[in-house]
């Protein structure tokens, strides 16, 4: 098929990949404009733009699609199918309609539930025990569209975002590809009305920790919030990132150390820290982060 691919981060390249590999013509890669990163604040290229580019690929990075122009260029390109996965922008009527195939989101959660902007780290703070991939057809709405494939997977007892965002991104570009294969005899499944949930964006007010809550919830906003915007709590009063935890054995003051292998109280239970990072610092273990750092067992939290 003639593709368009609109992506950003690094969830999308593995999809770009695939797309390619199977064969597909990618007309053209719809991508956010680069940003100023870095110590120099120099404009660095989205990771969809350096691959695609890397691939030879004409690449577009419009700030918006309302523009009559923009649309145009876009009808131009005479397309299949658009295939959309974290693009960033919200597509007008007029770009959904244009590929004759219409415009395939890869959504990262087993739609009805958490819609919307994070639903991976949304589905393991909820403590959900499965998620999953679904290929949908775009409409207007937030993530409303008729799902044509679906795909579950289990949620490890010790798994962060990081590690679930490469599982499904993967599954994603697995699925994309199946779904074109046959894509005029799939038959569309109409999302139902119950069972709807919203992924909201992460905001960094939510990622301080709060000892005083269950040690099932304090293991799984750590994970969820694995690696950004990151868990923190102070610890000596310096401001620590926590990346990776698993739930522990015991029980005490709420933010109390238990042990020397950095297992903490929390309001019911106890959780272990197994991923540390001070500002400035890299991650490291609890091994590694104590010899650099004391914690004595005793302290709070």
């Amino acid at each position: 098929m003639r593709i368009i691919f609109m992506g950003t981060p690094d969830f999308s390249v593995p999809v770009l990949d695939a797309l390619a590999e199977a064969g597909h013509e990618i007309a053209a890669v719809y991508c956010q404009p680069p940003r100023p990163a870095g110590r120099g604040k120099k404009d660095r290229p989205t990771p969809v733009h350096a691959r695609a580019a890397a691939l030879g690929l004409e690449v577009r990075h419009p700030v918006s699609l309302k523009g009559a122009e923009e649309q145009d260029a876009f009808a131009a390109l005479q397309a299949d199918a658009a295939v959309v996965v974290a693009y960033g922008l919200i597509l007008p009527q007029t770009i959904l309609d244009a590929p004759k195939l219409g415009c395939l989101n890869i959504h990262a959660s087993l739609l009805p539930r958490w819609r919307g902007a994070a639903p991976i780290h949304r589905a393991i703070m909820a403590g959900d025990a499965e998620t999953g991939i679904c290929i949908m057809q775009m409409e207007a709405g937030l993530d409303t569209g008729p799902v044509l494939l679906r795909e579950a997977t289990e949620i490890g007892a010790e798994e962060t975002t990081a590690q679930l965002h490469d599982r499904l991104s993967a599954m994603g570009a697995a699925l994309i590809v199946d779904a074109l294969s046959r894509l005029e005899g799939l038959t569309p499944e109409v999302q139902p009305d119950s069972g709807v949930t919203y992924a909201e964006k992460i905001g960094k007010g939510e990622a301080r920790i709060d000892w005083t809550r269950p040690a099932a919830e304090v293991d799984r906003k750590i994970r969820g919030l694995s690696p950004f915007p990151g868990a923190w709590c102070e610890i000596e009063g310096q401001r620590v990132k926590l990346l990776a935890s698993r739930l522990a054995e015991g029980h005490g003051a709420p933010g109390a150390v238990l042990d020397d292998d950095l297992t903490i109280a929390c309001g019911t239970g106890a959780v272990q820290l197994l991923r540390l990072q001070r500002a400035g610092k890299s991650a490291q273990d609890p091994e590694a982060f104590l010899r650099g750092f004391p914690v004595p067992t005793g302290s709070r939290l």
